[in-house]
């Protein structure tokens, strides 16, 4: 099982990006999906979290700018992110917590960059 984010980049403040994650291999069925987030010298903190059935919650910081959605037909997490901030640069994961064929538990994605500039 793998995940592969992608859609990170550079951007200026009060830009907007999309990140994907796209998970594959001998998957069963996927729980929740996430992203986290680590901007440098601090901890990996949860962003927003997707039930299967689409219910999301948010971190305070990012309530009414980031949506998250999913496509369970495609294994699929989005994180929509308006209105960024410089704070919101950070290497992104994904996280999914599934079934497989050889192993149900949290997987996590490689990490894309997103920086925005002031």
């Amino acid at each position: 099982v793998q995940l592969q984010a992608s859609g990170g980049g550079l951007v200026q403040a009060g830009g907007s990006l999309r990140l994907s994650c796209v998970a594959s291999g001998s998957i069963l069925s996927i729980n929740a999906m996430a992203w986290y987030r680590q901007a440098p010298g601090k901890q990996r903190d949860v962003v927003a979290v997707i039930s299967s059935g689409g219910s999301a919650n948010y971190a305070d910081s990012v309530k009414g700018r980031f949506t998250i959605s999913r496509d369970n037909a495609k294994n699929t997490v989005y994180l929509q992110m308006n209105s960024l901030k410089p704070e919101d640069t950070a290497v992104y994961y994904c996280n999914a917590d599934l079934r497989s064929l050889r192993r149900s538990g949290n997987y996590w994605g490689q990490g894309t960059l997103v920086t925005v500039s002031s």
